[in-house]
């Protein structure tokens, strides 16, 4: 096992470590790493659980090029281990609960003390070229007056946020600030630090639950209204292409500060209209209540990622089609719904 170890590393492009690795975007990415021939250290809340990593030692390459580590964002040096000797550090871990009684201490905080811990983490190994962030749209555009374009010079309204508490403001709230008092720790600390914002993650999955911004996006389709306001003028990504972006911009040594990683823009009409199309078993509806018919498109600008030569694969089809398929296949999303499903009927 040693020798296959030792011979791995010497033609591998290096040791990395993913946090957050059991989850919708960190499991693919491990898979997209493993396939590239990385040596992947994996960070998890509990590598016992065989129900919750199974996904992540069944992936090729796994017995020789993935080990997985034990760590949780609310334990300070709980990373140091893992990210010890790495060359890179890819940080994708986040809470997401957005139904959470106490977002202050179980959302917002272990965001932000997470990202300072692992900077830290990163210091102290002296071993990390760089260190990618997984960010989000919800730092960008969170705002009381949609612009027509967002890029990476925008970022969200805290006090319109705070004011509103719409669905998922803790969300917005605890990756806005982290992703800000990430940019100064790692100044401060001389690391090498990007962060990549992904627009709404739509594509086919591996992990064995459903995943969070899946709830959201097949939300026309399960009724589920609380999740609307979040589409309504919405921006996507394939989980596929916002994997690859990680990788690819984590390989070239002159990318800097952010980037925004988003294919397409879709009011919750548009997707409505692709759904009824291509699924009209789920009878999603016509209309949404609340929403108005003639909803401007907003768009998030992939120019600044695009101009460094990378190149999306897939159409805003494809996402909903992996996404609904590998739903039915796990059995988390029924075949079809009857005429009417009631509004309880939720994922």
């Amino acid at each position: 096992m040693k020798d296959s170890v030792a011979s791995a590393t010497a033609s591998a492009p290096g040791t990395v470590c993913v946090t957050g690795a059991a989850g919708f975007i960190g499991s693919w990415l491990v898979m997209r790493l493993l396939e590239r021939g990385y040596i992947v250290r994996a960070t998890v809340r509990d590598p016992a659980n065989l129900k919750k990593v199974k996904h992540l030692l069944d992936l090729p390459k796994a017995d020789t090029n993935l080990t997985l580590w034990k760590a949780d964002l609310n334990e300070e040096g709980s990373f140091d281990e893992a990210i010890e000797g790495c060359s890179g550090v890819f940080h994708v871990a986040t809470p997401m609960d957005f139904e959470s009684k106490d977002p202050e201490n179980e959302v917002i905080k272990p965001t932000i003390n997470g990202v300072l811990s692992i900077i830290r983490s990163c210091t102290k190994a002296k071993t990390v070229k760089r260190l990618v962030f997984t960010s989000s749209a919800g730092t960008v555009n969170v705002q009381e007056h949609q612009q027509p374009v967002f890029d990476e010079n925008n970022w969200s309204d805290l006090d319109f946020i705070n004011k509103k508490k719409m669905t998922g403001w803790m969300y917005f709230v605890s990756k806005t600030l982290a992703e800000k008092a990430a940019w100064e720790a790692a100044k401060e600390n001389n690391i090498d630090f990007i962060s990549i914002i992904p627009t709404l993650v739509v594509g086919p999955f591996i992990m064995p639950t459903f995943p969070p911004s899946l709830i959201t996006a097949l939300s026309p389709i399960t009724r589920n209204e609380g999740h609307y306001s979040i589409i309504k003028q919405g921006q996507f990504v394939h989980l596929d292409d916002l994997c690859e972006s990680h990788i690819f911009l984590y390989e070239r040594p002159q990318a800097e500060g952010r980037y925004i990683c988003s294919s397409h823009d879709a009011t919750i009409h548009d997707l409505a209209k692709l759904m009824r199309e291509k699924w009209p078993e789920y009878n999603v509806p016509t209309e949404f209540k609340g929403i108005d018919k003639d909803l401007p498109v907003v768009s998030f600008s992939s120019k600044k990622l695009i101009g460094m030569g990378f190149e999306f694969k897939y159409s805003l089809e494809d996402m909903f089609r992996g996404a609904i398929d590998t739903c039915r296949e796990k059995g988390l999303l029924p075949h079809s719904f009857a005429e009417n499903p009631v509004n309880g009927n939720k994922v």
